[in-house]
């Protein structure tokens, strides 16, 4: 459309479409511009929903929209998407010319999270205010209830699900980098709607309904009624609690923060369990909000309506490594934002709060972290933690995580510009930190220990798993962050009658009475408050907390140093022989007078068991065990002594044993210890080429052209004479033995036993047969050669030179016919 006329709005929707199918991307968004600058809002409206839909695909995933998620910088509509979705571009001004209007767009409540549609379709109120006072009832009931979101909100809503809503992409391709522009996208909006520096950029267009109506206090018997009460904003209601809020004009830009942070943590975090909706505070639950909201600390937490997690609503949910990465981008933005606050107003007193010194913006960085993200990211990670595959992928979690719980990596300071593994190095978590740690407990030690069944579970002879355990034993052991994880323990486990009487009535100020000692009484109890109410908001009034630092916790470290321990002394083992191999190879290799193992490693090794890999596997796992040993102080000598008897105790001999398993007519079959050797590197089976050896790939020390004649040739030999090489083998005499030393392989059946092959191919394998194939072989070439010279120099001919090694060969089989078995028990 170079020059866009009024039309009736039907026909302007059919010609987009249809110049969507035929016009490139750029003179679509150039008629787009267009459109939205010249077009007033009422006609706007109607082609909305099928531009953003055109834009972010289907909510079924049917239709790919732009794939933003395959788009790179390198792409030439890279530059064009970024152009129009900028939030000062084109497609946001369409969005806040419509917000300025009162115009509603419908999502069905199926497209919603999990756990939110599972709350309506129940009849409860869902916990998270974005979704209240939005429901539309159709006539034809329940099955197709809708939700109606404004045009800010139904724009970030398809732009979070673009993320996880799976879609049909070309062969070979899928959306995991973060460079792509969705992953620039998100980073965009955040920097843009939650700035770390000044406040958030006003919408060109006035609106004064931008507000997001907060959770009203319900019962576990609340039904859609509750969607019809007025209530106040979230952030006015939660944070602000000052009534004259309404004249402050930033504090009505502040919603668009608010809407987008809340659409990207329940479209991103929401594997959590319907029972959080549904069940009552216990009584010992809401006393602790209670005494918390008598406090004077500055910080309120608000614990979520439900305790129980993972327990009652399971549903299918299997993030990528993708999905991953853009959370962890939102976590790390997120501490950016928040510790962007001003050290006065983060020390500033709640009575302060209802002073106009402070903006709404502020307000909001105090508690982003804390009442926004921590309880959905915790079950997120819980729930990655126990499903996520034994493999390298999972470093994407785990980096996620060791960013929530380091705060202190985004204050802004000149050592962020480090790299990323060395900027815990020798760092002492500031004592400024103690309270994000004692009100993020179960962060700390619940996801720790669940690490820890993880890391037994898992190869660590590989680097980039070892470089996992080493990744975390550094962070933990950060001077400083021990004790205070053990402080905030020691918190929780304070006994409920102590406080009682460490608590003085009325919370009196010296000024009013009461004393300094009573003021410090109330800090340590109020400590307590927020330590309890947070783990029994996360676990149930019911967990049983299991101490980090306790003795059964101990026990599970122990063995995880010893199967560090195992897994070094693989590695070296493993190195050594690599490195012995590369010793002994030389130039003659190449005629196969060298080993014949490839790339100087064990049989089966993966590229990252190999070479400069296993040197980096040790040295990971030897700072690890350093790091394990400073954060739980277990004694030096204890863990020398560990390691030299667990040394001691693994000859060579043992490590060539077979792992543990049991014999069935199909072959070997391993039990669960052997999985466990295996994977630790303890025994493995010795994986050897299973076909017809005639029929192996041809190596480079052998010459191709002759391995396929004396194939054909051995072929026809064996086809015609195989039953008389049968019968000879079979002899018991000394014919007998002398067919089997030429006609089969003599090391066959001890390199059977200690692979796990079936009986149809043992028997096979064990067939005689005439093999000429060595005679291909460079190595015999050249010794054959140098034995021809060497009878020409004795003035032989070819002919007598060809019977004497004839007759060679010949002496030599007989003497190991006769001497073998003697030589072999010497």
């Amino acid at each position: 459309m170079a020059a866009p006329t009024l039309q009736q709005p039907s026909f302007l929707l059919a010609n987009l479409k249809a110049d969507s199918t035929t016009k490139p991307l750029l003179q679509r968004c150039q008629d787009l511009v267009k459109i939205i600058d010249e077009y007033p809002a009422k006609e706007l409206h109607l082609i909305f929903p099928w531009l953003v839909e055109s834009v972010f695909g289907s909510l079924d995933g049917i239709i790919a929209g732009w794939n933003l998620r395959l788009l790179h910088s390198r792409s030439n509509e890279y530059n064009i998407a970024m152009e129009f979705l900028n939030p000062s571009g084109p497609m946001m001004k369409l969005v806040y010319k419509l917000q300025a209007e009162e115009y509603k767009y419908e999502i069905p409540v199926n497209y919603l999270p999990g756990p939110v549609k599972a709350c309506i379709q129940e009849g409860v109120l869902p916990d998270c205010p974005l979704f209240h006072k939005k429901l539309q009832f159709p006539l034809s009931g329940l099955l197709t209830l809708n939700i109606a979101l404004n045009p800010f909100e139904f724009f970030m809503f398809n732009f979070a699900c673009c993320l996880i809503t799976p879609k049909s992409y070309p062969p070979g391709q899928h959306g995991s980098s973060t460079d792509s522009a969705y992953f620039v996208l998100v980073d965009t909006y955040l920097k843009y709607f939650l700035p770390s520096e000044g406040s958030v950029p006003p919408s060109p267009f006035s609106d004064s309904r931008g507000s997001v109506t907060a959770p009203s206090p319900r019962s576990s018997s609340g039904s859609f009624a509750g969607y019809g009460v007025h209530s106040p904003s979230l952030l006015k209601h939660h944070i602000f609690h000052q009534p004259s809020v309404n004249a402050d004009p930033a504090a009505q830009e502040i919603w668009r923060s608010e809407t987008l942070l809340q659409m990207f943590v329940e479209v991103w975090l929401h594997h959590y369990s319907l029972e959080m909706y549904q069940k009552l505070q216990s009584p010992q639950l809401a006393l602790l909000q209670y005494r918390l909201s008598m406090s004077s600390m500055p910080y309120q937490p608000y614990a979520p309506p439900g305790s129980g997690t993972l327990h009652t609503y399971q549903e299918p949910f299997s993030p990528t490594e993708e999905h991953v990465l853009v959370v962890r981008l939102l976590v790390k933005h997120l501490h950016a934002f928040s510790n962007s606050l001003k050290p006065e107003q983060l020390s500033s007193s709640p009575s302060a709060h209802s002073h106009t010194h402070t903006s709404p913006l502020e307000e909001f960085k105090r508690v982003v972290v804390q009442r926004f993200v921590q309880q959905k990211l915790y079950l997120f990670l819980q729930h990655c933690f126990g499903h996520w595959p034994l493999d390298a992928s999972f470093r994407a979690v785990l980096e996620t995580w060791l960013s929530y719980i380091q705060p202190w990596r985004y204050t802004g300071e000149k050592t962020n510009a480090q790299p990323e593994q060395s900027r815990t190095e020798n760092r002492t978590v500031p004592d400024k930190w103690e309270s994000f740690v004692q009100e993020n407990l179960l962060m700390y030690t619940k996801l720790f220990q669940v690490f820890l069944n993880r890391a037994v579970r898992t190869d660590l002879v590989n680097a980039k798993n070892a470089l996992m355990v080493f990744r975390v034993a550094k962070v933990f052991a950060q001077p400083n962050l021990a004790e205070m994880i053990q402080k905030g323990e020691q918190l929780f486990l304070e006994p409920e009658h102590v406080l009682h009487h460490r608590q003085p009535r009325g919370y009196l100020t010296p000024g009013q009475g009461g004393s300094y000692l009573s003021s410090r009484q109330r800090v340590v109890t109020d400590m307590v408050f927020r330590v309890k109410s947070h783990v029994y908001s996360l676990e149930g009034q019911d967990c049983q907390y299991k101490q980090m630092f306790g003795t059964e916790l101990r026990g599970a470290i122990m063995k995880l140093i010893q199967i560090i321990a195992q897994a070094r002394q693989t590695a070296k083992r493993i190195s050594d022989h690599s490195s012995e191999v590369a010793a002994n190879n030389s130039f003659l290799s190449w005629f196969g007078l060298g080993s014949s193992e490839l790339n100087n490693t064990f049989p089966g090794a993966e590229p990252e068991e190999s070479g400069e890999c296993l040197k980096k596997t040790h040295e990971f796992l030897d700072r690890a065990l350093e790091n394990l040993c400073q954060i739980f102080k277990l004694n030096q000598g204890q863990l020398t002594q560990l390691i030299s008897n667990l040394g001691s105790s693994q000859d060579d001999g043992n490590c060539k044993q077979l792992p543990d398993c049991i014999q069935s007519e199909n072959g070997l079959i391993l039990t669960d210890l052997g999985r466990r050797q295996i994977i630790n590197g303890l025994r493995r089976f010795d994986v050897q080429y299973q076909g017809d050896p005639e029929l192996q790939p041809i190596r480079s020390y052998e010459n191709a052209l002759l391995v396929r004649l004396f194939y054909q040739i051995s072929s026809l030999l064996n086809d015609r004479f195989g039953g008389h090489m049968e019968a000879l083998c079979s002899r018991p005499d000394f014919l007998g033995r002398l067919g089997r030393h030429y006609l089969t392989d003599p090391e066959s059946n001890s390199r059977l036993k200690q692979s796990p092959m079936s009986r149809q191919t043992v028997e096979k394998s064990r067939r005689p047969r005439l093999s000429l194939r060595p005679l291909a072989s460079y190595r015999t070439l050249l010794l054959l050669l140098l034995l021809y010279a060497l009878g020409a120099l004795l003035c032989f001919g070819p002919a007598s030179s060809t019977a004497l090694i004839l007759a060679g060969g010949f002496l030599y089989g007989l003497l190991m016919t006769l001497f073998g078995d003697k030589l072999k028990t010497h």
